[in-house]
């Protein structure tokens, strides 16, 4: 694509205290992607999730939203071109009713109160979140709060919704109740970068897995490329996907150490078994 969302341009930064958690990091950030950002803990994900939505400047190299340095735009530009949505709701959520937490984006995006309704009422039904509007969010559920917290993001309509662990403290169902929020998304023109540990998920719903070390991008590939890599997982500190290692030791039957999909496998495992 010619012109991409987001371009990140050989990009460092360290903390206070000289912590250099990005060192030297290059790619970009195309319409209709979904990203999965893999990496142990202090590999630097959050940070360059930070970098791309302007929480945070980098120390060397740039970053660009549709062409423009980051640095030169205000808050609500960037806003309404990158969503960021917190691993830790309870750090995103302040208002007293779910309304106005969910209406708190786009009322600084300066629009009408009457747009500013439909907005809140869209976000609610595209999370699949049924509260009455006066709700105090802090009482809801740890899935519940994830919904209002991402809710709250998409109200702003943003091109680009970075996601930083979103499925932490939530079960397998809303697991995949979230991935069908974030497919809808994309769907109608978005584009995710997920941070996660899950590498099911990122199997499963990533059409992009980008794995960091020490604040080195190390990989950056399609799925069924980057997680069959046994070797490269093992060094980020990952845990090879077990149905790819039960696919390897199937070799002699017919299968493929390129299995990443679970129903791929069961497909798979049917075809050998009517072959017998």
């Amino acid at each position: 694509m010619a012109n991409p969302l987001v371009e990140v341009i050989n990009v460092s930064y360290t903390y206070p205290g000289g912590i250099k958690a990005i060192n030297g990091i290059t790619m970009t950030v195309e319409q209709g992607e979904f990203i999965a950002l893999l990496g142990q803990n202090g590999s630097g994900k959050t940070t360059l999730a930070k970098l791309m939505s302007g929480l945070l400047k980098p120390d060397e190299g740039m970053v660009l939203i549709k062409g423009k340095d980051i640095k030169d735009l205000t808050v609500s530009e960037r806003a309404s071109i990158v969503g960021y949505v917190f691993q830790n709701p309870e750090h995103q959520i302040f208002a007293s009713t779910l309304y106005d937490e969910i209406a708190f984006g786009p009322r600084n995006l300066g629009l009408p109160e009457e747009e500013v309704k439909r907005r809140v009422e869209e976000a609610l039904k595209i999370v699949d979140l049924d509260k009455p509007l006066n709700a105090f969010p802090h009482l809801l559920s740890v899935g519940e709060k994830h919904r209002v917290a991402i809710a709250s993001v998409i109200a702003m309509k943003p091109e680009f919704l970075i996601l930083d662990e979103p499925t932490t403290g939530i079960d397998f169902k809303r697991s995949l109740q979230l991935m069908r929020i974030l497919l809808k998304y994309r769907e109608n023109g978005g584009s995710i970068m997920m941070i996660t540990h899950d590498l099911y998920l990122a199997a499963e719903f990533a059409n992009r897995v980008i794995i960091l070390k020490d604040g080195i991008k190390i990989a950056d590939g399609p799925p069924e490329k980057v997680l069959v890599n046994e070797e490269l997982l093992t060094e980020a500190g990952l845990t090879p996907l077990h149905v790819t290692l039960l696919a390897d030791k199937l070799r002699d039957y017919g299968f493929s150490k390129n299995i990443i999909k679970t129903m791929d496998f069961v497909e798979k495992f049917i075809d050998v078994l009517r072959r017998k």
